[in-house]
């Protein structure tokens, strides 16, 4: 016990079995070390190291070899996905109250950030004053009672998916009742629009007749499961997984298994992901399928399959791959966007929405997902009912937002991060038709099989 390390590990009950440093009780993971002491890797920032060793590391880290040879991908284009911080003739021709600040916050030299944290945007919050905070709510009110009227209810469950409902599948493959639920209801709601069609009785589909869709792009693919349904009740030629981390029990090995279907996974940020310079989907039609895309994913998302790109050699504006035939995206972790990435801007300008106002908005979405969802929450239609009661409160001059928070109950705070999280999609929504989709917003399951239950689902006019 001498010769180990001296930290006490909770959960194993034990002292750590490392060997302490020299002339110190403990091992090189458990040193007590000052916070400023470390800085974001530069190559990932999703570790940290020592300040002192930062030289060395870049030399020798990990995902060094990885981000190098991702560079020099023909579809790598860094931040082509990205979205403006500011586009100025919107600014110009939509300038609600207090924009006159709001450029000036986001001036260079007043050191703005692209990524607001949580932090940032509750702390922006409890620094407004109860009347404006008042005045939000009302405006979120407003706004959905306005647009967020023709939410349908679509659970879906096509006959083709059988086989997984069944579990007439490889026992081998993980199931969870509730992912399996949301994977078919996503590709029945693709089925009812047209997009998809079953191959029952095929061995599969007939993609000569050009109504069919041979290839599919999953972003945020994860372990790729929802793809993996998708080859197995519909039928496909190529696979293309789009993920930025790296996953274990991968549906990349069944996946691969299937005669005749071509897996390429891209490891790589949707921000940074020029499909059209893919070489393999160039020619084939495909569907572009996301399920929880969290945050700002789903706006790269439209704009990597839809949005104008601009080539940073020649700086000019390259077209959409024409071959997109259908979009499903199951958005979630709204709390998580961010203004500059966010695909609609004009939209939440024309509404009166500030900068400032959004990243509120997007940090009262938190509230939908952190109450108790065993119960049924109230219908958003009665949401004006449950949120007068924090409007007509006596405040002292003492009492501030924060205050009114956290006096606010469950449900009320439920209510008003529901209507936050559709008043975004509905501006994805409405962008999405401008680009000439198709385009429906509906609620694919249960709010008890996950209260992130949203579906953004298109269909192109190409598709006949």
């Amino acid at each position: 016990m001498e010769t180990r390390c001296k930290f006490w590990l909770p959960k194993k009950k034990r002292f750590c079995a490392n060997i302490p440093l020299n002339e110190s009780l403990f091992c090189g993971n458990h040193t007590p070390r000052s916070d400023s002491q470390w800085i974001p890797c530069p190559i990932d920032p999703s570790h940290s190291v020592l300040k002192e060793n930062l030289e060395g590391h870049v030399r020798r880290c990990p995902l060094l070899k990885q981000v190098q040879s991702l560079t020099l991908q023909p579809f790598y284009q860094k931040g082509i996905n990205a979205g403006k911080e500011e586009d100025r003739e919107e600014l110009e021709t939509f300038r609600p109250e207090g924009a006159d600040d709001l450029e000036s916050s986001n001036d260079p030299a007043s050191g703005s950030l692209d990524n607001i944290l949580s932090e940032m945007k509750r702390n922006a919050v409890y620094s407004m004053t109860v009347l404006d905070f008042y005045k939000l709510i009302e405006k979120i009110e407003h706004v959905h009672e306005s647009i967020c009227k023709e939410i349908q209810d679509s659970y879906k469950v096509p006959e083709a998916c059988g086989i997984w409902i069944k579990r007439e599948v490889d026992r081998k493959l993980p199931f969870q009742e509730k992912h399996v639920m949301q994977q078919v209801s996503i590709l029945g709601n693709l089925e009812g629009l047209g997009v998809l069609k079953s191959s029952l009785g095929k061995e599969r589909a007939d993609y000569d007749d050009g109504t069919g869709i041979p290839a599919v792009v999953e972003f945020g693919a994860g372990r790729g499961y929802l793809t993996q349904m998708l080859a197995d009740c519909y039928g496909i030629k190529k696979v293309f997984l789009v993920e930025r981390k790296s996953y274990k029990l991968k549906a990349d090995r069944s996946l691969r298994q299937k005669e005749s279907l071509i897996l390429q996974r891209l490891r790589i940020d949707i921000e940074d992901l020029n499909l059209n310079a893919v070489e393999s989907l160039r020619e084939d039609p495909y569907l572009a399928i996301g399920k929880h895309l969290c945050g700002p994913a789903t706006d790269l998302t439209l704009r990597c399959c839809l949005g104008e790109q601009r080539n940073q050699s020649n700086a000019e504006l390259q077209s959409v791959n024409p071959n997109l035939r259908g979009l499903a995206i199951a958005t979630c972790c709204h709390h998580l966007c961010q203004w500059k990435h966010y695909i609609n801007k004009k939209y939440l300008l024309e509404l009166g929405i500030s900068k400032e106002e959004f990243h509120a908005i997007t940090w009262f979405t938190s509230w939908a997902v952190d109450a108790d969802h065993g119960a049924d929450l109230p219908d958003v239609t009665d949401c004006k009912l449950h949120l007068e009661s924090i409007e007509k409160k006596q405040c002292g001059e003492d009492y501030g937002v924060d205050d009114i928070v956290r006096n606010m109950k469950a449900v009320e705070r439920a209510v008003l991060g529901f209507m936050c999280k559709k008043i975004i999609d509905m501006g994805r929504l409405m962008w999405m038709k401008e680009h000439g989709l198709d385009a429906q917003f509906v609620k694919y399951v249960p709010s008890s099989v996950s209260p992130e239950n949203h579906l953004l689902i298109g269909r192109c006019p190409n598709l006949l």
